[in-house]
């Protein structure tokens, strides 16, 4: 038996609302219409689904529960273009010329926003000339930092984005500051506006032994029976490679319960 399907996609939607009847996903609520669904497969963030779109009644996890997990790092990213090309540089360099106690102490145990930040640098257009105009560079700088930091402003993203372009100048013995064309910054607030993050989250749970494994969120919902929840929030955990496995679990789930 050959099996013929598709897909359809719908952008620009926001989900409201998940319909419950007797314990059963019946469909969706949007902002433009109603959809129907025999079962729904969240891949939003796992605790936006639970406590926004879902009843308490329906909600698998207490408000305890969430404010009780060790978040892994959120991010502040910066995505930057130069006019000009550098010389002895790699495609990939952490910059751990700091003390890597104090900033991870200020991730986990005293989170805050870091006083001399470790960051990592990505520059793709060393080994792949296509990601840049001819004589340019792409360059992605990345300072890891505790989720759910308040006071995540411009005026702040600009103070570290100064920090470490004069760190990366010093080490590489080569002007930056003055042959960028494009700049964009992003953050905590930015990864609760578009994705809807907890805590502005960029990478789920600590990998902690209290939050592996089955100690993870579960993949299907404890009150709903045709609900599952991917992502990097439940089994297996974060990164893109463990999401993309998160799917293939569900996946069999659902076929091995409905299929």
């Amino acid at each position: 038996m050959e099996l013929v399907g598709y897909v359809q996609f719908h952008f620009s939607e926001n989900v409201k609302e998940i319909v419950i009847e007797n314990g059963n996903a019946k469909g969706l609520l949007a902002d433009k219409k109603s959809y129907e669904a025999d079962v729904i497969i969240s891949g939003a963030d796992y605790h936006f689904t639970e406590t926004v779109l879902l009843s308490r009644k329906y909600q698998s996890y207490s408000a305890s529960y969430w404010s009780k997990r060790t978040m892994a790092p959120s991010c502040l990213l910066y995505y930057v273009g130069l006019n000009k090309k550098l010389k002895n540089i790699q495609h990939h360099s952490l910059f751990f010329d700091s003390s890597f106690h104090q900033h991870a102490k200020e991730i986990y145990t005293t989170p805050q926003w870091p006083a001399d930040p470790l960051f990592y640098v990505s520059i793709p257009s060393v080994t792949d000339t296509t990601v840049a105009p001819p004589d340019c560079e792409n360059i992605m700088f990345l300072v890891p930092i505790a989720s759910g930091l308040k006071g995540d402003t411009e005026e702040l993203r600009e103070k570290y984005f100064q920090i470490i372009i004069k760190r990366m100048e010093n080490h590489t013995g080569q002007s930056i500051l003055p042959f960028i064309v494009y700049k964009k910054n992003y953050s905590i607030n930015d990864f609760v506006h578009d994705y809807n993050s907890y805590r502005g989250n960029a990478y789920g749970l600590a990998n902690t032994l209290g939050q592996t494994s089955i100690f993870k969120p579960s993949c299907r919902s404890k009150k709903v029976k045709n609900l599952f929840y991917t992502g990097q929030l439940t089994v297996p955990g974060p990164g893109v490679p463990p999401c993309l496995i998160s799917g293939e679990v569900v996946a069999r789930q659902v076929i091995r319960v409905f299929g």
